[in-house]
């Protein structure tokens, strides 16, 4: 049986930039980039799954959680249908030295590497990179600290 997922992702926004994992669909061999984050565990705040996520992906603290929104992502990736409730912040590293580097890199709890990079919100728009979930740029947009 097929079930929602409830996800929170963290955009880090930085002077028009926010941090994304640059990632390849396997199946149709998109190229697209995503906030970081993953799935809130049961009796767990979204902003406690940020916390925990980006802990466990690179190692580090945020601090400055503020709740940009919620979106509905209806997706198909790898070839499989999938159906999220995502939880879209925004927040700070407290290692203010991870703003000069252009990526980070980190692991998922499979083993996955995670790459992610620095990209201006407007490579998006006007550039034609793939950001998703899709109504992730609108969302984006609303927001003053990113502008």
């Amino acid at each position: 049986m097929k079930k929602i997922r409830p996800i929170a992702v963290c955009v880090f926004s930085n002077n028009g930039r926010i941090l994304v994992a640059e990632l390849q669909d396997r199946v149709s061999k998109e190229v697209f980039y995503r906030p970081l984050g993953g799935g809130i565990e049961f009796m767990e705040t979204g902003e406690e799954a940020i916390q925990r996520e980006i802990h466990e992906e690179l190692h580090e603290e945020i601090e400055n959680v503020k709740l940009l929104g919620y979106l509905e992502n209806l997706f198909h990736h790898e070839g499989e249908p999938g159906h999220e409730i995502v939880i879209v912040f925004d927040g700070s590293f407290k290692n203010k030295a991870l703003y000069e580097k252009s990526r980070l890199e980190g692991m998922e709890d499979n083993g996955d590497k995670i790459k992610a990079v620095w990209k201006d919100v407007s490579d998006f728009s006007e550039n034609g990179c793939v950001l998703y979930p899709n109504a992730i740029l609108e969302l984006l947009n609303k927001s003053e600290k990113v502008k």
